[in-house]
Formats: C-alpha cells, structure tokens, sequence
C-alpha cells in the first residue's frame, strides 16, 4: 500500500508539473534608469530583482523577460559609467525582448548603437528607422516565439521623438505613426503569420500628458492586440486597483486588451500568466496578471555572485563622491508633483544663477539686461534629497543629465505658449517671480512676471536648460528665442557651487512649497 501510495504521489506530481509547465509566464519591467542600487527603504535594486527573476524562472519552464525601456540615465552608475554597467546587467538578467526608450539616445546614435549592439536580448522597434545611421541593423519588427506549440508574436513600439529626444541625437532616424505601425505589424502577427498570441512591447505612456499616442489609444484602436506592455509615464498599472489605473482596456472591437507598466526604478516586476491550454478559449481578461514586489528579503548569500563581482568596482569608485557632504537640507524635496518646493528651488537656482552669469558679463557690456525669471523642466528634477546632509552623489543623482545652462531673449507671445502648455499638463519648474493662473480645466486665465501680466510684443530674459531651450518638453516655442549665453558646464557643476555656496553661509536648503502654477475652480 506504501507503495502505491508514492507511486499515486509521484503520478499527481508529474501531473502537476506538465499543467504548470504548459504555462506561460510574461515578466515585465520598464524605465529602470539606472537605479542598481535599493533605495534607502530597501526597495528596489538589480541584484534584488535578478533574485525575483531567478525565482520565477526555477518554478516555471516558459518565462519570457520584457524591458520596456529606459533602462539607463537616473544614477551615477550612467553619468560615470556611460552604459558600462547597465548593458551587462541586460544580459546577466537574460532580457528575451527589449525595445528602446527615450533616454537610451541621451549620448546620441554612436553610443546607443554601441552599447545595444551588444545586448543578447531581440531587439525590436516597428516605428522607428535606422536607415543610414550607426543603429542600421541593429532592430527588427518583431519576433515569434515558439511556445509548446504555440507561437507568441512580439512587436516594438517607440514614443515619437520629436520634442522628447534631442535632435541631434536621433539624426537622420525616421519615425512612423505609433498607433498606425501597431495596428498594421498586429494585423500581420495575427493573421498573416498566424500568431496565436500578439503582444506590443511599447514605450510611448499610458497616461495622456500631450499629443502624443497612449497605451490606451494605442489598445483602443486595435483588433489584434492581445496584450500592450508599457513603458515611459512610469506608470504603476496595478491589478488590485482597476479603478485608478484599468488594465482592460475594450479594443475597436470591445474586446478587452491587457495592458500592463511596473512604475518605475525596478521597484516592482510585472507577471502576466498565461495557461497556454486554454489560449483558444481566453481572452486577456481571464489572463492572471500581477506585480511582484522588489525588496530586501533576499539575504546577500542568495544574491547572484558574479553579479555581486561585476557590480563591486563600480559601486567602489562611486562610494566617495556617494558619502561626500556639501550641505544641509531643512526639509524633504520629493520629486513627485510637478508644483511645489522642489519645483520651486530648481528655477529659483535657475533665476540666481542667471543673474550671476549676467552681472559677470555686464562688467564688459553695461546694457546686458537683468534677468526676468527662470524656467525648468520638472522632467529634469531625477531623484529626491532627503532631509539632512546632503551629499555630492545626491546632488549629481539628481541632476544627471549633461543639459547646460542658457540665457535667452524670447518675445513675451512665445513664453505665453509655453505657459499655457505647461499649465496644461499641471505645472512646471518656475521662478518666484512667476505666477500663472488656470481655471479648474488647466486653461490659463493669467500669466504674471512681477505681479504684471506678461505682454506678447515685450521681449524677456529668461534663463533655462539647453534642452528646453531646443523646444523640449513640449516646450516647443522656447526654440524661437534667441541664445545670450551658453554655459560649458553641465547643469549639476552650478548647483553643486550654489549648494556649497549656501552651505559656506550656514544656510541650509529650503524652499517655498506654494505651488507657481494656481487652478482656481472659482474661475468659470
């Protein structure tokens, strides 16, 4: 009886195992930005989430790992390292798909083209052509997957890089329509190739902040879509709240189209599983979808060793310019409202520092003007600084972006525009001489420099960052100015001098926290 008792256990156990193995197990993650290390509550970190990975890989045989992009640029492991360390990590997580975000062209086509070429990942991109540039060859469509007998069509979908990527930068790339590419390359997938699954691997947003095409539009327009998982709004699409962020979303045909995004920094992992026996009969809604939290409940013996080794030179050589203090901050600035004290203190550093550029030139040239305000883009603001030392490496993770600092004259018309768009989207980094007032729709009532309404003919002096000077951020009439002066210095040499500057007084960071940009319901 014994006997036939383990034989029955080992039978139901097999058993087991071929159901579990008939599934399939899509892991997703997006817009890591160079985030290796935890943060300061654990959360987070690549040798974490390879753990997480790993775990699922050894209890599942079909796993697919899918980067939605933006794996670099937020941490000095980038600003040092250049892509030297993120790339590697790619492979040593065993990345299957991976399709490029806005910032993988932060040091143009050349260095993009370098570092992705050595990625063991598919490479996709339907939408973007690299015809004539460094990256020729280097991206396809899609790709299918063979699965059990069932064949998974992946395709890659790219954020139009106009006003979000530099220009030089992406030189001589095309772009196609994002929802246009994806209902044609799905319709193909499906159809043509037979897929019985198509998944869009995107990096365009979920959520709408401007023209640009959505997750959401892009699974609303299609009938081929299966499944659309996302990248660059930094999106938490969390199953357990369907009602903040739905992740069902009807397609043209009212069928629903699961879309899924993990936030951002690494901090959780996205799982979608599929019981690839039933594929016939589903549909997304009946998929199991779910986010895996990254923490520190992996002891450091269970964490990858030749990971561990590849990482300790680098977190060496940045662990000095890490633990180095260079002031104080009276108060938490958390970069998580477009309005607000860290806002606030970016284009006040802005507005200070511009007036010290111009004083210095006005020794040489006495009719050089003051300047009127300053405007920078909250997009640039990457990291918090917590309350108490502040630390070089803080200050630099904050601002890790090679932008330099420029001086412009623009015609009041232009900077009203801007205004408006940036009241749209709720807010931006301002100066304190700036005041702009929205009814409860976000459309701007009044825009006050020095408690006057700006006037269109009127030519100001504003100070800003190369990239919004290019027309970034949607920012697009900032491109008609006319540049004064252009720093050689990136962004984060200035502020590290005005941090040490305040610190050299005993005055610690603060800021006004009254947010700049004002929506009065009141306003019919």
């Amino acid at each position: 009886m014994k006997l036939k008792a383990v034989i029955l256990t080992a039978i139901i156990a097999a058993a087991a195992f071929q159901v579990a193995a008939r599934d399939l197990v899509i892991l997703n993650t997006n817009d890591t930005h160079s985030l290796i290390d935890p943060d300061a509550a654990g959360r987070g970190g690549v040798l974490q989430r390879k753990a997480v990975i790993d775990s699922v890989r050894k209890a599942n045989k079909n796993v697919i790992l899918v980067d939605a992009g933006d794996k670099v640029q937020g941490s000095l492991y980038f600003k040092f390292f250049k892509g030297d360390v993120e790339y590697p990590l790619q492979n040593m997580l065993g990345v299957d798909i991976s399709v490029l975000g806005n910032h993988e062209f932060d040091n143009g086509l050349e260095a993009l083209a370098k570092h992705e070429s050595t990625m063991k990942a598919d490479r996709l991109s339907a939408n973007y052509h690299f015809e004539g540039t460094p990256a020729e060859g280097l991206y396809k469509p899609y790709v299918i997957k063979k699965i059990d007998g069932k064949k998974i069509g992946f395709f890659g979908i790219n954020i139009d890089p106009a006003s979000i990527i530099a220009k030089d930068n992406y030189k001589g790339m095309g772009y196609s329509d994002a929802v246009t590419t994806a209902d044609s390359i799905a319709r193909i997938l499906k159809h043509v190739k037979k897929c019985d699954l198509v998944v869009a691997v995107t990096h365009i947003g979920y959520e709408k902040s401007n023209a640009k095409a959505t997750d959401v539009e892009l699974a609303r327009s299609s009938r081929d879509i299966d499944i659309v998982i996302g990248g660059h709004s930094h999106t938490l699409i969390d199953p357990a709240n369907p009602q903040k962020t739905p992740y069902l979303i009807p397609n043209a045909d009212g069928r629903p189209v699961l879309v899924a995004q993990s936030g951002k920094s690494g901090k959780y992992i996205g799982e979608i599983r599929i019981d690839l026996d039933d594929l016939d009969e589903e549909t997304p809604e009946d998929f199991e979808y779910s986010l895996i939290p990254v923490t520190d409940r992996f002891p450091k013996e269970k964490l990858d060793p030749a990971m561990r080794k590849f990482l300790a030179p680098y977190a060496e050589a940045l662990d000095s310019i890490n633990r180095k203090v260079v002031g104080y901050s009276s108060m938490d600035f958390i970069n998580s409202s477009r309005t607000g004290a860290f806002p606030n203190w970016t284009a006040d550093f802005g507005s200070w520092y511009g007036n010290l550029v111009l004083d210095s030139l006005r020794r040489d040239n006495p009719d050089i003007p003051r300047l009127d305000f300053a405007i920078m883009n909250v997009g640039g603001i990457r990291n918090p600084i917590p309350k108490g030392d502040v630390t070089m490496g803080e200050v630099y993770n904050t601002f890790p972006f090679s932008n330099k600092f420029v001086i412009m004259e623009i015609s009041g018309k232009d900077i009203l525009d801007v205004l408006k768009v940036a009241a749209s989207k709720g807010g931006e980094a301002v100066s304190r001489e700036v005041r702009v007032v929205s009814d409860a729709d976000r459309s701007m009532r009044h825009a006050l420099v020095d408690m006057k309404e700006i006037d269109p003919d009127k030519t100001y002096v504003v100070g800003t960052i190369d990239y919004v000077a290019w027309g970034n951020d949607d920012m697009t009439s900032m491109a008609n100015g006319k540049w004064i002066f252009s720093d050689k210095e990136e962004l984060c040499v200035p502020v590290m001098r005005y941090v040490r500057e305040l610190a050299g007084y005993g005055l610690p960071l603060s800021a006004d926290p009254s947010p700049r940009f004002v929506y009065d319901e009141k306003i019919p």
